[in-house]
């Protein structure tokens, strides 16, 4: 891939991510662009370089990307739209998505054992808000739904792609204890006094 090639790769990916609502295939940007997939994976990553520091980034998620603004700016452009994000994610259900985030994809019989109490309200409060998902079913008996975060997660929590999360303290790796509000902050979240489960 010559450098004026490569240029023109980037322009017509920026041009797609800026005017697309949602989140765009790797693989319908390159048959737009008329190249490989490979290409275009590495001239996404070259863009999400690029914006480094600037007031834009590239969010990315197994086969898909997007172009969202920069958390850094995220008071400034609330207050430019209008928007009221005083409203916080309760304790239980931070905790709740944190188990999410590491674990996924992960079905709701397993975030209450870890958590060991009932998870209905807190799950239901995330998918409302559109920071968890259902990704697909469990092999095992009755199939149960896995859940899995969305870029609207990336976005509410400032990160590029799952892999930023903050990884996990030795100790915890690999066992079903998660510290759950530890490890998963909420943007601008003040310290509060623990509550009961309530989403």
């Amino acid at each position: 891939m010559t450098s004026g090639a490569d240029e023109n790769l980037k322009l017509v990916i920026e041009s797609i991510l800026f005017v697309a609502d949602d989140p765009v295939e790797t693989a319908a940007l390159a048959r737009v662009a008329r190249r490989r997939e490979e290409d275009v994976i590495e001239a996404v990553e070259a863009i999400a370089v690029e914006y480094k520091g600037r007031g834009l980034r590239i969010q990315r998620t197994g086969a898909a990307v997007q172009m969202v603004t920069a958390p850094e700016a995220s008071p400034f452009v609330e207050q430019f739209l209008g928007v009221d994000e005083d409203q916080r994610i309760s304790h239980a259900a931070l905790e709740t998505l944190a188990i999410i985030a590491y674990k996924q994809p992960i079905s709701r019989q397993v975030i209450e054992a870890i958590r060991g109490v009932n998870c209905d309200r807190a799950l239901a409060s995330l998918k409302a808000r559109g920071l968890v998902t259902e990704v697909g079913r469990a092999s095992t008996a009755g199939r149960p739904y896995q859940y899995g975060t969305t870029f609207r997660f990336l976005e509410h929590f400032g990160l590029e792609r799952p892999g930023d999360l903050p990884p996990l303290p030795e100790a915890q790796q690999g066992t079903g204890n998660l510290e759950q509000g530890e490890e998963l902050e909420e943007p601008g979240a003040r310290s509060r006094e623990p509550e009961d489960d309530q989403a």
